[in-house]
C-alpha cells in the first residue's frame, strides 16, 4: 500500500467467477439485458448471450436462470466505522462486512473517532489497519479542523499526501465563516473535497427531533430546519466566492434542496447527498419514541421528504449515502432525549429504497442504481461499471426476494437500524468488490454451488 492510494482494503484473492444468465443493468454503460458475465482474475473478461459462456471448472458458478440481476456495486461516501477508539460500536472489519452485505464495493469513513482523525500519523495508522482488515475498499476524510474544534485547520496538505480523499468535520459544522473560508482556500491548493455537515448550533442546541407539531405534542425540544438550510446557504456562497469544491452531507429539508439548486444554477462547485431514512421516514415515525428513529439531522416533515425525493430525481441531489452510524445497544436503550443520534443503514439501504420508492413507481430502478454509486465520482474515484476490462465491482440482486430486516441478525456490530423489522423486497445475494468476492448470501451458496 502506498500513501497515495485513495482506497485501501484487506488482502483477498481475485476471483474467477461466471454469472450465468443474469439480467445486467448498468445505467452508465447503457446495458439492460440478460447475459453471461465472466470474471477472470478479478476483472470482467467476457460479456455474452445468456448460456453461451462455457463454465470453467476452476471458476465459481452462479446460475441466475434469468431470475437474478447484476448491477454496478454501490458506493457510500458517508459512513462511520468508529475506528479508532469506539470499536465496541463498529470496527473496520465489521463495518465493511456490513457494507459488502449491502452491495457496496467502497465506502468513505468519517473522522469523528476517538481520537479524532486529524493528523497524518493517525491517518497512516487507520489506513494500515484497513489494509489488513477491510472487506471492501475504504477511503478516509480526516477532519477539517483539529479535534473538530473549529478553531485551527488540520494539516490538509500533509493529510492529502497521506491519502485523504478530502476533509470533513462531520457531526459538527464549521461554525466560523472565516475558518471555513480559509479551509476552502487551502482546499483549492491541495485538492480533495470538503464534505460539510450543515447545522447552526445556536438554532439546534438542545433539540432531539424536528421542530413542529409532533415535537410539540410529545413535549420534546425541536430542531428547526433552518438550522440546516441557513448554514448551507452561507457555505454555498462561500464556496462560490472561493471557487472551491464542497459536498453537502445528509440533506433533510426542502429549503436545503432549494439552496443546492440555486448554487448549482450559479455554476458553483457543489454536490449533495441524501440518506435512505430521510427519503423514506418522517417525524411521524418518532411518535413511538423509538430511539432508532433519532438521527442527525432529524427526520422532518412529509413535504420535506417529497422535496428530497424530487431533488434526487432531478439531480439536484447527486447521490445516496447511508450515514451509517452504529451505536451499542445500551447507548440507545435510554429515554429518547438521552440517546445518541444515528442509525445504521449499510445492510438495508438498497432494499428499503427499492421497496418503498422503486416498486411503487416513485423513481425508476435505473435512477436508484445510478444514485447509489454516484458518490464515487464526487470524490474523484471511478464509478463502478460493468464493461470489458473493468475491475469487477458488481452486486448480484434478488429483486423478488422478500426478507425481514434484522430477522437473522446483522453483519454490523450494532443493531440500531431504523428499518429493523420491516419486510423488504430486494436482497443483495453477492458482492464483488475490487475484483474479490466480498459477500455471498447463504441462500445463494446453497442454490448455486456446483
Amino acid at each position: 500500500m502506498s500513501a497515495g492510494e485513495p482506497l485501501v482494503a484487506g488482502p483477498a484473492p481475485a476471483c474467477d467467477l461466471l454469472l450465468r444468465d443474469v439480467r445486467v443493468i448498468d445505467p452508465r454503460a447503457g446495458i439492460e439485458e440478460r447475459m453471461d458475465v465472466r470474471v477472470q482474475d478479478g476483472r470482467i473478461a467476457e460479456l455474452a448471450a445468456p448460456g453461451s459462456i462455457e463454465a470453467d471448472g476452476a471458476a465459481e458458478l452462479i446460475d441466475g436462470a434469468g431470475r437474478l440481476t447484476a448491477v454496478p456495486a454501490f458506493f457510500d461516501p458517508h459512513v462511520h466505522l468508529r475506528t479508532p477508539g469506539q470499536e465496541h460500536k463498529e470496527d473496520l472489519e465489521s463495518g465493511t462486512r456490513a457494507a459488502a452485505a449491502g452491495g457496496f464495493a467502497g465506502v468513505i469513513a468519517m473522522p469523528n473517532t476517538d481520537p479524532v482523525l486529524d493528523s497524518a500519523p493517525l491517518l497512516r495508522s487507520v489506513r494500515d489497519a484497513a489494509a489488513r482488515h477491510a472487506r471492501v475498499p475504504v477511503g478516509f476524510l480526516p477532519a477539517i479542523t483539529r479535534g473538530l474544534g473549529g478553531e485551527q485547520l488540520s494539516e490538509m496538505a500533509e493529510l492529502r499526501a497521506e491519502g485523504a480523499l478530502g476533509f470533513s468535520d462531520d457531526g459538527k459544522p464549521v461554525r466560523s465563516a472565516g475558518m471555513l473560508r480559509k479551509a476552502l482556500q487551502y482546499q483549492r491548493l491541495c485538492g480533495g473535497v470538503l464534505a460539510l455537515h450543515e447545522e447552526d448550533p445556536t438554532l439546534s442546541r438542545g433539540g432531539s427531533m424536528n421542530e413542529g407539531a409532533v415535537s410539540a405534542a410529545l413535549g420534546i425540544a425541536g430542531i428547526p430546519t433552518i438550522a440546516e438550510s441557513t448554514m448551507l446557504a452561507r457555505d454555498a456562497a462561500l464556496a462560490g466566492y472561493e471557487q472551491a469544491r464542497v459536498h453537502f452531507q445528509h440533506l433533510s429539508c426542502a429549503a436545503s434542496v432549494e439552496g443546492v439548486a440555486l448554487g448549482k444554477s450559479k455554476g458553483w462547485l457543489l454536490s449533495a447527498e441524501v440518506s435512505p431514512h430521510h427519503l423514506l421516514l418522517t417525524e411521524e415515525h418518532v411518535r413511538g419514541l423509538d430511539t432508532r428513529m433519532k438521527m442527525h439531522p432529524p427526520l422532518s416533515s412529509e413535504s420535506d421528504r417529497q422535496a428530497l425525493i424530487e431533488g434526487l430525481r432531478d439531480g439536484t441531489i447527486d447521490c445516496v449515502a447511508t450515514d451509517h452510524a452504529p451505536h451499542a445497544r445500551d447507548e440507545k436503550e435510554v429515554p429518547f432525549e438521552q440517546a445518541p443520534m444515528g442509525t445504521t443503514g449499510l445492510e438495508t439501504s438498497f432494499a428499503a429504497l427499492h421497496t418503498e420508492l422503486v416498486l411503487p413507481g416513485v423513481i425508476g430502478l435505473g435512477l436508484l442504481l445510478e444514485r447509489m454509486s454516484a458518490g464515487a465520482a464526487l470524490f474523484g474515484l471511478p464509478a463502478p461499471l460493468i464493461a470489458l476490462g473493468e475491475v469487477a465491482n458488481i452486486a448480484v440482486l434478488g429483486l423478488d426476494t422478500e426478507w425481514v430486516a434484522g430477522e437473522h441478525g446483522w453483519e454490523s456490530r450494532s443493531e440500531n437500524c431504523c428499518f429493523a423489522g420491516r419486510r423488504l423486497q430486494g436482497r443483495v445475494l453477492a458482492t464483488l468488490a475490487a475484483g474479490a468476492l466480498a459477500h455471498r448470501d447463504r441462500s445463494l451458496t446453497l442454490a448455486a454451488a456446483q
